[in-house]
């Protein structure tokens, strides 16, 4: 074993070689694989994904070696979830991990053999997006503080739930007026980005921090708040709107800045988006100057041509 090698490093190796020993003639079966991704991921927040999906893939596919996983068991464990009452975003999920924890396997040379995890198609892209009059309704009805906090920073900063519930006090600038939505500089898979705080969010924050407990900023009884569901599903409710989710403040936000005329390129950066043209393909139709020149370009006088169209249909 070489010097360079870390502890943590020698017992990865250690551990898949005790796999591969102890793997059956037939290969490492799902389970085995299962919980060696989980040690892998070690404490990102996919481990306590897994614990928690494990539960419904283990019993039913935990037995079988990675090689003789087909596309009729996953059509099976589709159809069995779905008599549970499971939606298919739910079951993709699932699968999901199934086919990390095998893809993983084999780039780790656990198993010579990935096996085609075949899922439901994926559901149409949600496109719910509030009303400044929805908006100004949710507000209105979020009773709870913390809930109403949570709702301005996605709508002021675009950011996702997770990004806000994690935001600590000190990646909040109230002198600069700024927000770093990353917990570090490297950041996480998805984007965060760091934003300017508007007057309409100064305000709140000004006010959030005189009472602030804890290190959050969205906070409970001094405590950190892990989710706003309960809540958010409350002030929905009484505001008497169509269902809405926490992340369609994040969109709604992104509409917002399109309407107003913000270039894409600047909506993209506020998102956090790497790719501008991800940002094009969702959000351009609501700039208003969306297709306006192609539209101008196909201008025909129209009501002169129908005028004489009309003059030589009623000569003949």
């Amino acid at each position: 074993m070489g010097e360079d090698h870390t502890p943590k490093e020698a017992e990865r190796e250690a551990r898949d070689l005790i796999l591969k020993i102890s793997a059956p003639e037939a290969g490492m079966t799902v389970a085995q694989i299962w919980d060696a991704y989980q040690v892998e991921m070690g404490e990102r927040r996919q481990a306590a994904k897994l614990a928690q999906v494990g539960k419904n893939i283990l019993p039913e596919l935990g037995h079988l070696s990675a090689a003789q996983v087909t596309k009729d068991d996953c059509r099976s464990y589709v159809e069995h979830r779905r008599s549970q009452g499971r939606k298919d975003s739910t079951i993709r999920t699932e699968l999901g991990c199934l086919r990390s924890a095998i893809l993983w396997a084999h780039s780790a040379e656990l198993i010579h053999r990935a096996p085609t995890i075949e899922m439901p198609s994926a559901p149409p892209p949600r496109d719910r997006y509030l009303t400044r009059t929805e908006v100004s309704a949710l507000l209105a009805s979020a009773i709870d503080p913390h809930i109403r906090l949570a709702m301005l920073l996605m709508l002021t900063t675009a950011g996702r739930s997770g990004a806000i519930l994690e935001l600590t006090w000190d990646r909040v600038d109230l002198d600069r007026r700024i927000i770093k939505l990353s917990t570090n500089d490297i950041g996480p898979r998805k984007g965060r980005a760091t934003v300017p705080i508007n007057d309409t969010l100064m305000a709140a924050l000004q006010e959030a921090r005189e009472a602030a407990l804890s290190r959050y900023v969205v906070e409970w009884g001094g405590r950190r708040v892990k989710s706003i569901k309960t809540g958010f599903n409350a002030a929905v409710k009484r505001a008497e709107i169509d269902h809405c989710t926490p992340h369609d403040l994040r969109r709604t936000a992104g509409r917002f800045m399109a309407e107003s005329g913000v270039p894409i390129e600047e909506i993209a950066q506020y998102l956090g988006h790497t790719n501008p043209n991800i940002t094009r393909a969702t959000y351009s139709q609501f700039s208003p100057d969306y297709l306006r020149h192609a539209a101008g370009s196909l201008e025909l006088n129209g009501p002169r041509l129908v005028q004489r169209t009309r003059g030589k249909t009623l000569k003949d």
